[in-house]
């Protein structure tokens, strides 16, 4: 599913996940970090969880869901690396823009 790419101050973007691995290894760890390059904001993960930027997280099941909270009205970027503990890293950037809403683009043409 899509991630929108707008977002106003104080509000939450959904981002869904799922792995899709390439064999099926038993020993396979996977873990998730993130870090954010560009604005101010929060991700969480679906069971309420807070991240702290570049802290590395175990990821115990392999379909989730991500929740970004905009703290800035800024543009903002996100890189969200997921690891496996064979050293494979995949990393995924989401951004958003400052979505400032009609009305206020209204305003500035009159």
């Amino acid at each position: 599913m899509p991630v929108q790419k707008k977002i106003v101050q104080g509000e939450t973007a959904e981002i869904r996940c799922q792995l899709v691995k390439e064999g099926e290894y038993e020993q396979a760890k996977f873990f998730i970090r993130y870090f954010q390059p560009d604005g101010f904001g929060e991700l969480r993960m679906d069971d309420g969880m807070v991240f702290k930027p570049n802290d590395l997280y175990p990821l115990n099941k392999t379909t989730f869901r991500l929740y970004y909270t905009s703290h800035s009205t800024d543009q903002q970027v996100i890189d969200v690396y997921i690891e496996d503990n064979f050293g494979q890293v995949v990393q995924k950037t989401f951004s958003w823009q400052n979505d400032k809403g009609d009305d206020e683009d209204n305003e500035d043409k009159e």
